[in-house]
């Protein structure tokens, strides 16, 4: 410990071996130390006031990306999802044009309501029975005489009568039958 002590005197304690106290530039040369640590110190220190000082960075060159590949399950997707915002968008517009369609049809329906009941009232004005009586009797109409009225007596049980034809020959009839068949392809065609 006593070594520790005095090692900036250079006397370690003890016997001294040699010529050290005789030497002239032993003083020198400890001075010289002692500034070049205090310079140290000092230059440490202001390493440490001061910021370190940027180095200029060197860029590097840029580096190229890979391509990257859209995968033909997302292009199907993204263009179902556009197919079907353009159907949503058409149908939107067919239903806002049906709507209109429905509110016209409305509106003229209700007119026409209020034209049939204006009708029907024209009609029950001119339905007078006292009016039909004096027109009729100004046409010479009158109602008929028993000479004119007939009666029938349905109280008998219907009855149908059918009289055949005298058979044809197979001649006839395959010559019938040929001319049917001519018609129907004739009119099959037209």
């Amino acid at each position: 410990m006593a070594s520790r002590r005095h090692q900036h005197t250079g006397y370690t304690g003890g016997r001294v071996v040699g010529n050290l106290a005789y030497d002239p530039a032993y003083e020198e040369r400890q001075r010289r130390l002692r500034r070049e640590q205090e310079y140290g110190r000092e230059r440490e220190r202001e390493e440490f006031i001061r910021p370190p000082q940027k180095k200029p960075e060197r860029r590097a060159a840029p580096v190229r990306r890979r391509r990257e590949k859209v995968s033909l399950g997302s292009l199907c997707g993204f263009a179902a999802l556009a197919g079907l915002v353009a159907l949503m968008i058409m149908c939107r517009a067919q239903l806002t044009e049906i709507s209109s369609n429905v509110v016209s049809m409305q509106k003229e329906l209700t007119a026409l309501e209020d034209e049939h009941v204006a009708l029907l009232t024209r009609y029950e004005k001119t339905f007078d029975l006292t009016t039909i009586k004096e027109a009729a009797a100004a046409a010479g109409m009158s109602k008929p005489s028993s000479s004119q009225v007939y009666y029938i007596d349905l109280s008998e049980p219907d009855g149908v009568v059918v009289y055949q034809q005298q058979s044809a020959s197979v001649l006839s009839k395959v010559l019938s039958s040929l001319g049917k068949g001519v018609c129907a392809v004739v009119e099959y065609f037209k």
